[in-house]
């Protein structure tokens, strides 16, 4: 074995009854040893006694390998192991040994040991069935709900440091998580601490700054890497933190947490589902009275008029309405191409002067949803418009509450508040509504998950009847639209300069200086500057 991790004060015996029967030496003292095997450089975990009378060495790959917790100090493996005799086809068999530690405090760096192995090997045979069961690594449960290609996807983004820079550097969401820590230390200090979903480490090293007994710093991308050099390199803090790989849906911890931190709120706050897990880990890992940062969840909803947006949209399929491309006419794609564009959300920040009428919200409580929560969120609407205008669209933003036994601090993402790297997100109709001031919106907004760890929005606007005869009800128009919240319009140019509703220019009027705007800029007829821009870079 090379560079152990040794436990030298170890009971274990073999729990399978055929096993008992032909060493029958039951339980005994012995050491247990984790390290790398000198012949095959595998991971494994060999339990040896010494004596002449119960001398025994078992050895566990950890490829295929799973511990369960007994007691407070006793730990069930299982593993798969081969069975060959001459003459005899090979079985396959699973094979249970229980251990007992000295103390609490052995049993859980002996957990910590197991799984800090364990992720060096992945099982070479997923899946194989034994004689009597299987007992390899099943898929997790993320697995059952997220492609494998999606998921690998984000792990790559976030296992980058140039992407946790970027949110790093968003002062308002490090801020607000900084303060809520620090001004909340009595929720902090000496308790225990789950950071899921860790990233560089950041929040745990808060944790540790705050007093936290200890901090379990879970994550599933290669940035435990980085996290493991910048805690190790403020080692005061680092101390009393633990890095450990892996999904929080799959991963085991020794003791149950006093509080989860976590930052898992993506575009229009469920983006990436990150929320499902943050909810998982709320289930397996929380004391009963434990306490999460964040406590709940808000998504924010008003409509807006936005000329400007409409017809940037709209002039994106301008390029599908030429008859003569090369001597081709792509015109029977042009309906199909203007689909496709309003079925991006818009990502920008924007003037709340654009908002036409008071916002509504949905409440998300982290500490009382089921995950299935989070599979399909249904949401009425119900605004009344304060002007007479063009209704473009939805506009949606969210909070989140720290829920601190001291201080209860929001981090918003609020149009006209400072901007933040989620900035905030509009739903925009094809086909807009036309109301007066004082008329009735009403409609839903329903968000569907599927496996891509993104959501299908489902949006409806109506305009009710307005005016005399309004109180029998009835609606004089309807527009809805499809989106996919994982392939937005990260539209990140400065906002257009703020105009009044009664100044705003119709449609065509629009239209038709933005054709004369591009002649003007020697631009390819139906193509607009940032297409222009884009082939550009492209060609560089």
């Amino acid at each position: 074995m090379a560079s152990a991790d040794m436990f030298p004060n170890v009971s274990f015996s073999d729990v399978n009854a055929a096993a008992a029967s032909e060493e029958a030496g039951g339980a005994g003292s012995g050491k247990a040893v984790f390290g790398l095997d000198a012949a095959s450089g595998a991971a494994r975990l060999s339990l040896v006694r010494t004596g002449a009378d119960q001398a025994m060495e078992i050895g566990i790959s950890l490829s295929d390998a799973q511990i369960f917790k007994l007691g407070r100090t006793e730990w069930l493996c299982v593993s798969g192991q081969t069975e060959a005799k001459p003459g005899v086809e090979e079985k396959l068999f699973s094979r249970a040994i229980k251990v007992v530690l000295r103390s609490e405090a052995e049993s859980k760096a002996f957990s910590l040991a197991f799984q800090r192995w364990k992720q060096q090997m992945t099982s070479g045979k997923p899946g194989e069935p034994l004689e009597n069961g299987s007992i390899m690594v099943s898929k997790s449960k993320f697995d059952t709900k997220i492609e494998a290609s999606s998921a690998q996807m984000y792990f790559h983004y976030y296992g980058q440091l140039l992407h946790q820079q970027n949110m790093l550097q968003d002062f308002v969401r490090t801020g607000t998580y900084y303060a809520a820590v620090m001004e909340n230390r009595s929720d902090f200090e000496g308790r225990v601490v789950v950071d899921v979903g860790a990233g560089s480490g950041i929040l745990s090293l808060f944790a540790a700054q705050a007093g936290a007994k200890h901090v379990y710093a879970v994550e599933a991308s290669e940035m435990v890497e980085h996290a493991q050099r910048l805690i190790s390199g403020n080692p005061s803090l680092g101390q009393r933190i633990t890095i450990i790989k892996g999904k929080v849906e799959d991963v085991e911890l020794p003791e149950k947490a006093d509080i989860l931190i976590s930052e898992p709120m993506g575009t229009l706050l469920v983006n990436e589902r990150m929320l499902e897990s943050y909810v998982i880990a709320r289930d397996r890992f929380l004391a009963p009275d434990g306490k999460m940062f964040p406590t709940t969840g808000r998504i924010h909803m008003a409509p807006f008029s936005d000329e400007y947006l409409y017809v940037e949209m709209a002039n994106k399929a301008l390029f599908w309405q030429q008859h003569n491309f090369f001597g081709v006419d792509l015109t029977p794609l042009h309906s199909s191409a203007f689909d496709g564009y309003f079925s991006q959300p818009v990502v920008d920040a924007f003037d709340p002067r654009l908002l036409i009428s008071p916002p509504t919200y949905h409440t998300l409580d982290f500490t009382k949803m089921k995950e299935e929560d989070l599979y399909e969120i249904d949401i009425p609407l119900s605004f009344v418009s304060s002007v007479g205008t063009r209704v473009h669209g939805l506009a949606c933003w969210f909070d989140v509450l720290f829920n601190g036994s001291t201080v209860q601090r929001w981090l918003t993402t609020a149009p006209g508040s400072p901007t933040t790297h989620w900035y905030q997100l509009r739903c925009v109709l094809a086909q807009p509504l036309y109301v007066m001031a004082g008329q009735e919106i009403t409609g839903r907004l329903h968000l569907v998950a599927h496996s891509a760890q993104s959501y299908t929005i489902y949006l409806t606007l109506s305009a009710k009847m307005w005016g005399v005869g309004a109180e029998q009800g009835g609606i004089l128009q309807t527009s809805t639209a499809k989106l996919e919240l994982k392939e937005p319009y990260y539209r990140m140019s400065q906002p257009q300069q703020y105009m009044p509703q009664d100044q705003q220019q119709p449609l065509s009027s629009l239209q038709a200086q933005g054709s004369e705007q591009q002649m003007q800029d020697g631009l390819s007829p139906g193509i607009t500057v940032e297409q222009e821009r884009d082939s550009a870079a492209f060609t560089r």
